[in-house]
């Protein structure tokens, strides 16, 4: 019998919580507050596989809605099947995301040409969702416990293999169809800030401390959790370079900042009172009140939403990475692998989307296009050889030597 997955109730029951002087940094708790065991134990693995705390919490979230499903249709994790799985997917497609409610959710801003965020999961959180799932029954399997077989399917080949399993780096992956359960998902070009607008958001800015981190952000290229966790000793002004935390290899890399990046910093730091904190190791970002507390990812990402607000925008702290990509791609003097080593990424082929043409751009040079004046086709002097005169005179008129 088919389950209808749009008259469940899915209780918001458990939590992920944060362990601050735990081994491991994340801990999952079920309706009763109690450590659930089966979870624990795979974050305690990917703990030792050197997983990030970000990653433990990306996972730990996808885990949580697939335990809080599971309680729904009242079967154990250890007895789910690829049914189970498949009405878990149809169940993310059509319930709404927990959370205040947005009214403008899938409509188009104006300023931007951005869609607002959809109140529906995307495609891209379900897949996210499988691969998750996918990994925490393998390691059950792997130890022993568990259903005998992962339920949550992978491609495979015609001789069933695994897709690419002996992929030759020097060539390209050969395209193949998506996995069972898999979302299609749209291609989207990466969203460019123009010159002007972005100049508007930074004259929207309240403080130096404001300024100077939209400027570090719009030259680096960086990631805004890597630019806000850079510490005091990673700041080399006579140099201007700044050193990161890159997000995937987790090494330093010192990146070449603007100018203007480092007097809006000088007057940042000016302005901050004496005790605040300034020795190595202290945060560079820090709030501009007492008591000193250092500027989380969400507290930058609220700057920037309030800038936003002013200009009825939506642009977002990732924007202006693709903004600063956009910016390198379009000097000459730089070339893709410059702009590959800046931005950190570990394919070119992550680099090239930034060629690809742009929205805005293609639509500019249309206008002009458009606006051209057309030029005038004039009839030709003599007839072409082997036409009657009688048939050009019909065709454009009794005009010309021939009529």
């Amino acid at each position: 019998m088919m389950r209808d997955v749009r008259s469940l109730r899915v209780r918001q029951i458990g939590r992920l919580v944060a362990v601050d002087d735990g081994l491991v940094p994340y801990q999952l708790l079920d309706v009763d507050g109690s450590e659930v065991r089966p979870v624990s134990d795979y974050f305690r693995e990917l703990t030792a596989s050197d997983y990030s705390p970000h990653s433990l919490r990306s996972y730990g979230l996808a885990l949580l809605r697939w335990l809080r499903f599971l309680d729904a249709i009242d079967v154990p994790w250890d007895r789910a099947t690829r049914t189970d799985v498949t009405d878990f997917v149809l169940w993310l497609r059509e319930t709404t995301k927990p959370g205040r409610p947005n009214k403008r959710a899938g409509q188009t801003n104006p300023v931007t040409a951005k869609r607002y965020l959809n109140t529906k999961y995307a495609p891209a959180t379900i897949d996210h969702n499988l691969a998750v799932l996918r990994e925490f029954y393998d390691h059950h399997l792997s130890v022993g416990d568990g259903p005998l077989v992962n339920p949550v399917p992978v491609a495979k080949t015609a001789d069933g293999g695994r897709v690419n399993a002996h992929h030759n780096p020097m060539t390209t992956f050969k395209p193949h169809r998506r996995a069972p359960l898999r979302q299609r998902r749209p291609r989207r070009t990466p969203r460019n800030i123009p010159d002007r607008l972005f100049d508007q958001v930074f004259a929207a800015l309240r403080s130096n401390r404001d300024r100077a981190m939209l400027a570090f952000f719009i030259s680096t290229g960086a990631r805004a959790s890597e630019l806000v966790g850079v510490t005091n000793e990673r700041l080399n002004t006579g140099q201007q370079l700044i050193g990161v935390i890159r997000k995937g290899t987790r090494a330093l890399q010192w990146l070449p900042a603007s100018t203007d990046a480092f007097v809006w910093l000088k007057l940042y730091r000016h302005e901050l009172a004496a005790d605040a904190p300034r020795g190595a190791g202290a945060p560079l970002w820090v709030t501009l009140r007492r008591p000193w507390k250092p500027l989380t990812y969400d507290a930058a990402r609220m700057v920037f939403t309030r800038a936003n607000e002013t200009l009825g925008a939506n642009w977002s702290l990732h924007d202006l990475r693709h903004a600063a990509a956009h910016r390198m791609v379009d000097d000459p003097k730089l070339n893709l692998t410059d702009i590959q080593w800046v931005l950190g990424h570990a394919q070119i082929t992550t680099t090239q989307i930034y060629m690809e043409p742009r929205d805005e751009d293609v639509i500019e040079r249309m206008r002009v296009h458009y606006d051209a004046p057309a030029r005038p086709v004039e009839p030709p002097k003599a007839p072409a050889e082997g036409y009657r005169p009688e048939v050009l005179t019909t065709l454009l008129g009794g005009t010309g030597p021939w009529a």
